[in-house]
């Protein structure tokens, strides 16, 4: 793919003052370098944080402040945070965005502790990114029991990145041998911890060299809320490009999802996307003549003065020009400087190939581990009783693992060994459920290595059985492994020595996991695997085969499920939605051969009743109809691969309902429109209720329970049913079918190896009987 520019000398120049100037612009005047700042006197251990040390008087910016709240769990920690022993350290991370700066933070430390130590000997450190702010005394009062503590954070302190580290000094006797593993050497740092965080905006320049920011930022860990502006009555071509730059946000997003929001008007305090023609500008907006395809950031002339808030404009003199601007940011942003870029020309290169997503491990050949991390340093720890290292692996949720029970992980670990045999293990998990535990043994001439096969359960293989006993996962979610060591120690009496932490142990980024060999296939309509992974539109990452269809006169909520849905599909694969087609309900007839993202309110509602009662449910105004099948009756074949938990039991049958209260829901059928091809309708009683189908499909804790065909949103609860045909895609060997198919039937798999034998038999007797005639000559 190739992208060209003509910023203009002028737009370049400007460019390069900008980002040279950016430091200067965004620190606030009179603050101390971070060198001061680092270099700054400790305050004396057991002194409050307003006893540092008086400092220049900092400026505030000159934005609004605002606070948020940071829970334990935002803060990186699941659950509580334990302090132990001879690792006795736990650490909360906290980023700050590029375009605001901390004025002030206050810490709540709820914990408790042990009340078997010696309090004046036992204390708490509380550091912030290495410098010490105050530590807490442990006093027999508090012990045993909840206690809570304000700290004030000093924000000069406070980076890009940042650490807050809680660090346990305790003891429970004088004697010179303590024993650091000691059970009474405890402290719980409780979930109810949290930190007020106070921030100024900070206006950064109008320069598009800092794309994706402010628009997106790195160090934000919050859910992604952006605003997209549209012209009135916006041409399915204005769409299309709405949801590449759509999709782009969401890959950006990955793990915080993103949510957007479409209006016609600029919003009050937040930035936004604006897509602008000549005549189709929102009011305030101002931009210079349009010459072509265009790309800009300006600033929000509807947020408040100082406040920082940007428009992304995407621009062009007409529909065509505005795909063409929006291809250009996605591909070729590296490329732009100043506060405005023409674009020349956009090549998108070749189509992708099927299940080749960046967010996708390979499964044609095996995947090594430095593949699957950001960097080699996850996969090491150290101390006695380390953190897990976990490894996240993202697959394609159609493999069959027809002629597999199990996936080989070849692993390669390192540790520092123990000098006799002891309790030292390394746990491998998979999602949490133990696969093996290894036992670390003492130093040999060549590092550790063990081979291992996970047992794989896959979705569409119901009677799968695990053979030895171990607890099975699916391919087809986010899966992660997760490596545990456990260093024992290796004192062999009370007094014979003390525990240093000198422990280190990784996983070798050479370790990998093979999924070669399994083929593509799977029974559909099954909305997991919508929900989960995208499928089926995120098999072509670049959606070249999938066509949105909207109402031909969509409404805001409608948009914005478009947007929400093609940014979900983005973060799923890693890349923006280049290829995907938009088209109004009139004229699905146009995408006849590609996958159907449905928005199935007004005239595409419309449309999903016009393809009959055959749909599983058909929502509209006047009421709601379901179908009610037994499933049993739909073939012994798309039996055998459908989800074990999806086997309906009601009868044939449907009724007809008139609800008075809000209902959404996701449907999953085979495309009327040709054979093979899939259908994923997002419908509601109103469009008011579409942002619950978005709310659960954003919920990491609920979206496991969308499945099936048919799931039925009303308010919080979620109904999964199978009640629709079931079709089948992929590509499986004739040779492979048929093994699956009679492997099911034991009676028939007796038949056929009697058969068999036979066969072999009356060879071998034909061979022998042709070999005594040769002999004998009768």
């Amino acid at each position: 793919m190739r992208v060209s520019f003509r910023p203009g000398l002028a737009a370049f120049v400007a460019g390069l003052l900008i980002v040279a100037n950016l430091a200067a612009q965004a620190a606030p005047a009179g603050a101390p370098s971070p060198t001061a700042a680092t270099a700054a006197p400790a305050p004396t251990p057991g002194s409050p944080p307003e006893a540092l040390p008086a400092e220049p008087p900092v400026a505030p910016p000159s934005g609004p402040t605002r606070t948020r709240v940071l829970t334990l769990n935002e803060m990186g920690v699941y659950g509580p945070l334990p302090l132990r022993g001879p690792d006795p350290n736990g650490a909360m991370s906290v980023d700050v965005r590029t375009d605001e700066v901390v004025t002030a933070a206050r810490l709540k430390l709820d914990y408790a502790y042990s009340p078997a130590l010696i309090f004046p000997l036992s204390h708490l450190r509380v550091l912030l990114n290495g410098e010490l702010i105050t530590t807490l005394p442990l006093d027999k009062d508090g012990a045993g029991k909840q206690v809570s503590r304000t700290i004030d954070l000093d924000p000069r302190l406070f980076v890009d990145y940042n650490r807050i580290t809680v660090q346990m000094i305790a003891h429970y006797t004088t004697d010179q041998c303590e024993d650091p593993y000691h059970s009474s050497l405890w402290t719980d740092i409780s979930p109810t911890t949290s930190l007020a965080l106070t921030t100024a905006s900070v206006a950064l320049p109008d320069s598009l060299a800092l794309l994706p920011a402010p628009f997106f930022d790195r160090h934000d860990n919050r859910l992604l809320n952006l605003a997209f502006v549209l012209p009135q009555s916006s041409q399915p071509q204005t769409l299309r490009a709405a949801g590449i730059v759509a999709s782009w946000f969401g890959s950006l997003a990955d793990y915080r999802h993103a949510r957007f929001t479409a209006a016609t008007a600029l919003p009050a305090d937040s930035h936004a996307v604006v897509l602008a023609m000549p005549g189709a500008t929102p009011p305030g907006v101002t931009l210079p003549e349009i010459k072509g395809p265009t790309v800009a950031v300006i600033d929000n002339p509807a947020a408040p003065p100082q406040s920082g808030r940007k428009l992304l404009v995407v621009a062009g003199r007409d529909q065509k020009e505005l795909e063409t601007a929006a291809e250009a940011l996605v591909l070729g942003r590296a490329g732009m400087a100043g506060n405005l870029a023409t674009i020349k020309s956009v090549d998108l290169g070749p189509r992708r190939r099927p299940y080749d997503a960046p967010n996708w491990a390979p499964v044609d050949r095996p995947i090594q581990f430095r593949e699957l991390v950001t960097d080699p340093q996850q996969l090491q720890v150290s101390g006695y009783s380390p953190p897990l290292i976990r490894v996240n692996l993202r697959v394609p949720p159609d493999l069959y693992a027809w002629a597999h029970q199990s996936v080989p992980l070849d692993v390669h670990y390192r540790y520092t060994a123990p000098s006799t045999y002891n309790d030292s293990i390394l746990n491998v998990s998979i999602n949490d459920q133990l696969v093996r535990s290894e036992r670390l043994r003492p130093q040999r001439a060549s590092s550790d290595r063990f081979r291992l096969n996970v047992p794989l359960l896959s979705s569409i293989e119901a009677n799968s059985v695990d053979q030895v006993g171990v607890p099975v996962f699916r391919v087809a979610a986010n899966n992660q492994f997760q490596f545990l060591f456990h260093m024992d120690s290796q004192k062999t009496g009370l007094c014979a020595s003390s525990a240093t932490d000198v422990a280190r142990a990784s996983v070798d980024p050479d370790s990998s996991i093979d999924f070669s060999g399994f083929a593509h296939y799977t029974a559909l309509p099954n909305l997991s695997y919508f929900a989960t992974s995208g499928y089926p539109f995120s098999r072509m990452a670049d959606l070249s085969d999938t066509a949105v269809v909207m109402p031909d006169a969509p409404n805001p909520q409608d948009l914005a499920t478009m947007l929400t849905l093609l940014g979900r599909i983005g973060e799923w694969t890693g890349l923006p939605a280049l290829r995907v087609d938009v088209v109004p309900a009139a004229k699905v007839a146009a995408a006849g051969g590609r996958d159907l993202l449905v928005i199935g309110t007004g005239s595409a509602g419309d449309l999903l009743a016009k393809w009959g009662k055959s749909l599983p449910m058909l929502i509209g105004h006047g009421g709601t109809e379901l179908s009610l099948r037994d499933q049993r009756n739909g073939g012994a074949w798309t039996g055998l691969l459908a989800d074990s938990r999806d086997n309906p039991t009601t009868p044939l049958g449907r009724a007809s309902i008139a609800p008075s209260g809000p209902l959404a829901a996701l449907i999953g059928f085979e495309s009327p429109l040709e054979s093979g091809r899939s259908v994923v309708a997002v419908v509601a009683t109103s469009s008011a209720q579409l942002g619950g189908v978005l709310d659960a499909l954003q919920d990491d804790s609920r979206v496991s329970q969308v499945r099936g065909d048919l799931a039925v949103f009303r308010d919080r609860q979620i109904d999964s049913l199978r009640v629709g045909d079931l079709y089948l895609v992929g590509d499986l060997p004739w040779y492979a079918r048929f093994w699956v198919f009679i492997s099911h039937y034991p009676a028939l798999l007796a038949i056929a190896g009697i058969l068999a034998g036979l066969v072999v038999a009356l060879t071998v007797f034909w061979a022998l009987s042709r070999l005594a005639v040769r002999r004998t000559g009768n």
